[in-house]
């Protein structure tokens, strides 16, 4: 599903080691591993078990630990699609660690979901001193292939 809204954001020169420095974490070897597995390996949203299953050798709760961390320090999103499942996308690929909010698309036969990245969340009006935490917004449906099966 790529659409003009849709294409993922170009790399930046910025190294995988010093992505993981710029954001104030500590590097080490299968942290940078994680990292380059997440940053290079994984198209769109994943989930623990979508690392896990490329990185058989590392311990889960490592992984986690390093999703965890790489969330923390806004490397990574994390995506309430419904599904009960964490899901992840990264969302720098400079070392700028300015995660614009965007829409996110789920299929509810299949569960894959897709990030907009250059479809922004639209400004909601709030009550005056309502503060904000953190916003998502997930359209849901039927992927193409599902759509098709459907019919």
């Amino acid at each position: 599903m790529n659409t003009s809204t849709d294409k993922p954001l170009p790399h930046v020169a910025v190294n995988d080691q010093q992505a993981l420095e710029n954001a104030g974490l500590r590097v080490s070897a299968v942290r940078l591993l994680v990292w380059r597995t997440v940053r290079h390996e994984m198209q769109g949203p994943f989930s623990l078990a979508d690392v896990q299953d490329r990185l058989p050798t590392v311990d889960r709760s490592t992984v986690f630990r390093s999703l965890v961390a790489f969330t923390e320090a806004h490397l990574l999103h994390e995506i309430d699609d419904g599904s009960g499942t964490h899901r992840y996308c990264v969302c720098h690929l400079d070392d700028t660690r300015q995660c614009q909010g965007h829409v996110h698309l789920t299929c509810r036969k299949c569960h894959r979901t897709w990030c907009l990245q250059r479809v922004a969340i639209p400004a909601v009006p709030l009550p005056e001193g309502f503060v904000i935490n953190s916003t998502e917004y997930v359209v849901k449906g039927l992927c193409p292939e599902c759509a098709q099966q459907e019919a």
